[in-house]
């Protein structure tokens, strides 16, 4: 496959630098995209710049994932309002090895000449003293070329310390170490990081006399205006300890059909003809949401894995569609709270387990305002315990505890409420 064209169709160029694409064209190679380890996990923000590389080496060339350890420590001003809090040694190292981890399930680091790489930049900035830096890059990049930048022009009036108007050499320098020691010669990201990037390709040319290139990416938008990757709870998160596999799942099943028509391209390796096919068959029947469903299944399963996916198809059908008292019964906990986020809570103690189920619906939990209204409601067969319908002389046990400890009330159709039972 052609990288360029590939990107084109997909409508994952923003920005290209001439000659680039017949680089590509010419032999395998080499190009690097950096990610910020500002958290222990990626977010899916940084996915459109995974899926990228995942592109590139597809295309057999040598994708080259720059995981920030020196850059970390300064701190990227391009799209930011304001100077951001810098980490110390220890959080870094930590964050880098949690974000290898998530890379290493995207890209193949063991196919011969293209296998995919992670380099840190500390290591080659940890020994580089400042004097060095002043005289072997700085003394090449005038202080004009660096304030026409936008990252910093945007922020002359709100004030930008020296730590971070050196940023675009510090990233810049990163290109030209890669281009000299790794034969690296394209670098990719996100449209807002072109300046960073054309000084890097500028650090090539002036130290090294070479060439090098660049492609970026749009940044993506929602056709409601609003942010990409953001919810009411905050990132979606690729680790499924900060985000459940439910809850990744869910967000691209909520996703609209203009933004689904979007995400299928970006985020999926699926080839234009089967992505016709899929947004044709949409749009026949557009209440069946294949589109979504399609996007959530392939993307689910390539962050988290095929019993994740399952469990999460599983406990959308809890709530959204058919399911029984075992599909119940079969989630994990997480899952299973994930799945009950937001619903009336109640607690009770595992003694009250032996009185009547009036009691614990009316008396104990307050699910009803009286016991008269929950045995009107069990007799008209529109209560169920753990997706089970139940009669009035229903006995509870332990052996009703979902988990061990919780029990799921249904009243009517989409009334849900939890019981916790300590």
């Amino acid at each position: 496959m052609n990288f360029v064209k590939e990107l084109k169709w997909r409508g994952m160029i923003h920005d290209i630098m001439p000659g680039t694409e017949d680089q590509f064209e010419k032999e395998i190679t080499s190009a690097y995209i950096g990610f910020d380890p500002t958290s222990d996990s990626l977010h899916i923000g940084s996915l459109v710049q995974i899926m990228i590389l995942v592109h590139l080496q597809r295309c057999g060339h040598k994708p080259i994932a720059l995981v920030g350890g020196a850059t970390g420590m300064v701190g990227d001003p391009s799209g930011k309002s304001k100077e951001r809090n810098l980490l110390d040694e220890k959080t870094l190292n930590h964050n880098l090895i949690c974000v290898q981890k998530q890379l290493e399930r995207f890209l193949d680091f063991d196919c011969g000449e293209n296998s995919a790489e992670v380099v840190n930049n500390y290591d080659w900035f940890k020994e580089f003293s400042f004097l060095d830096f002043i005289r072997d890059v700085g003394k090449h990049m005038s202080v004009n070329y660096m304030m026409a930048k936008d990252s910093v022009k945007s922020r002359l009036e709100t004030g930008m310390s020296f730590t971070e108007f050196s940023y675009q050499l510090v990233q810049g320098y990163d290109f030209y170490w890669l281009w000299r020691n790794k034969n690296c010669k394209v670098q990719l990201g996100g449209s807002d990081q072109w300046g960073n990037i054309v000084t890097g390709t500028e650090i090539v040319r002036r130290i090294g006399e070479g060439k090098a290139y660049a492609v970026t990416t749009p940044l993506i938008k929602k056709a409601d205006g609003g942010k990409f990757g953001k919810t009411e709870n905050g990132n979606i998160w690729l680790d499924k300890t900060k985000t459940s596999p439910y809850k990744f799942y869910q967000f691209w099943l909520n996703s609209s059909d203009e933004d689904a028509k979007n995400y299928i391209k970006i985020f999926t390796l699926k080839s234009q003809e089967e992505i016709s096919k899929i947004i044709s068959d949409h749009d026949d029947a557009p209440h069946l949401r294949l589109l979504q469903k399609s996007i959530a299944e392939e993307v689910t399963k390539r962050v988290h894995s095929e019993k994740d996916l399952k469990m999460a198809i599983k406990a959308s059908n809890i709530l959204f569609g058919k399911s029984t008292a075992e599909d119940l019964k079969s989630l994990d906990e997480e899952t299973f709270l994930s799945v009950f986020e937001g619903v009336p809570q109640f607690e009770m103690k595992k003694l009250d387990l032996e009185l009547g189920i009036l009691d614990v619906v009316a008396e104990k939990t307050k699910i009803f305002g009286s016991k008269g209204e929950a045995r009107r409601m069990i007799k008209s067969n529109a209560v169920s315990i753990n997706k089970d319908k139940i009669i009035e002389d229903v006995q509870l046990s332990e052996n009703d505890l979902l988990n061990g400890k919780y029990i799921l009330v249904q009243k009517g159709k989409k009334n849900y409420f939890l019981i916790t039972v300590s």
